[in-house]
């Protein structure tokens, strides 16, 4: 027989296919999800967090990091088509502050900028050089010194034909509130630099994440680590990068540092991170349309709890990879939505 339903009570019938998968009855605000794929438990590179990360070239890339706060990071370039499979680029890159720098691909190069070198060491410090490369092997000094100030934990993004920093601190564990930045500047080489505003409106931060999504830059989460912990769940978007909008004060997600983000099947996402009232690592999903409405998406199968670990768009999916587990990781881990998933929101 051929049985023609309504289409609503089909949507219904799959919302409660999902939660039955899911192991039980969700809340408001929740969606069930497929399982996430560990696609490896150990990647040939050390367990780290804090580490740059890119897709290009149609690989997934991985450098620098952090192993403790008492010695210098690693200069380690790694590459993966699969995210299992992964080859030593170089073990010693000419850069030396790869704890927590900024990192994306621009104009067919991988850019890495800023970061921290020498944890609690003597000799410590931040960075606002720039360096860019085509083959991960080989990396160019663009400039020794940017036009913004030395600083680690920044938000960088593409939008427009340039690259956007956003935010960062000038010094990692031995700053104050006054190392914050809420400055933006953008480049169209990564040599000369533009500020669009000293001020963009949100708090100064670090820590936190930025995307493109909807014709936008979008800004979130975040906060400060030490002296004075202090987090942040606000939402803030952007035309221009210098006049800023706060969508909203309180995402649905719990305020946090040191999360991931990205854009996927339309909408930003946001993965795990920490909080320390209480100390707390995340492991939670939350993807939005609009910046304004969260929805947590669980799945019976995921990573564990982490923070400062890499989040990329790869082949069609979404990846985590490496960060703090409790204990650091070198696991790889992926998830694939269809492209109709969202169909009946």
């Amino acid at each position: 027989m051929d049985l023609q339903f309504p289409q609503n009570v089909m949507r219904q019938n799959l919302l409660v296919f999902l939660m039955m998968a899911a192991g039980g009855l969700l809340s408001a605000g929740e969606l069930a999800g497929p399982d996430w794929v560990r696609e490896t438990a150990a990647a040939a590179w050390q367990p780290r967090d804090s580490q740059g990360e890119v897709v290009y070239a149609g690989r997934m890339w991985i450098f620098g990091g952090w192993f403790n706060s008492f010695e210098a990071p690693p200069r380690d370039v790694w590459s993966s088509a699969n995210g299992r499979d992964w080859t030593l680029v170089t073990k010693a890159a000419p850069w030396i502050h790869s704890d927590l720098p900024m990192s994306l691909t621009f104009q067919d190069r991988m850019w890495m900028m800023g970061g921290w070198y020498n944890g609690r060491l003597p000799g410590h410090s931040a960075s606002s050089a720039v360096w860019s490369s085509t083959d991960g092997a080989i990396w160019r000094k663009v400039t020794e010194r940017a036009g913004w100030s030395p600083r680690l934990a920044a938000a960088i993004v593409e939008f427009r034909g340039r690259m956007w920093i956003l935010g960062g601190t000038e010094n990692y564990y031995f700053g104050d509130r006054q190392s914050l930045k809420n400055d933006v500047w953008s480049s169209a080489d990564g040599r000369t630099w533009k500020q669009a505003t000293a001020n963009a409106g949100w708090a100064p931060r670090a820590y936190h994440q930025a995307v493109v999504h909807d014709g936008k830059i979008w800004v979130f989460g975040g906060g400060n680590y030490v002296p004075e912990y202090q987090g942040f769940h606000d939402v803030w978007s952007s035309e221009d990068g210098v006049r800023w909008t706060q969508v909203t004060p309180a995402a649905g997600w719990a305020a946090r540092l040191w999360f991931a983000a990205a854009v996927y099947r339309g909408r930003m996402w946001v993965l795990g991170g920490w909080s320390k009232t209480p100390d707390t690592n995340w492991g939670d999903v939350w993807y939005s349309r609009d910046g304004k409405e969260w929805t947590q998406l669980k799945s019976k199968v995921i990573w564990k709890e982490r923070h400062e670990h890499s989040g990329l768009v790869f082949q069609d999916k979404l990846w985590v990879a490496g960060g703090h587990a409790r204990p650091l990781s070198n696991e790889v881990w992926s998830l694939y939505l269809p492209p109709d998933f969202f169909r009946g929101e």
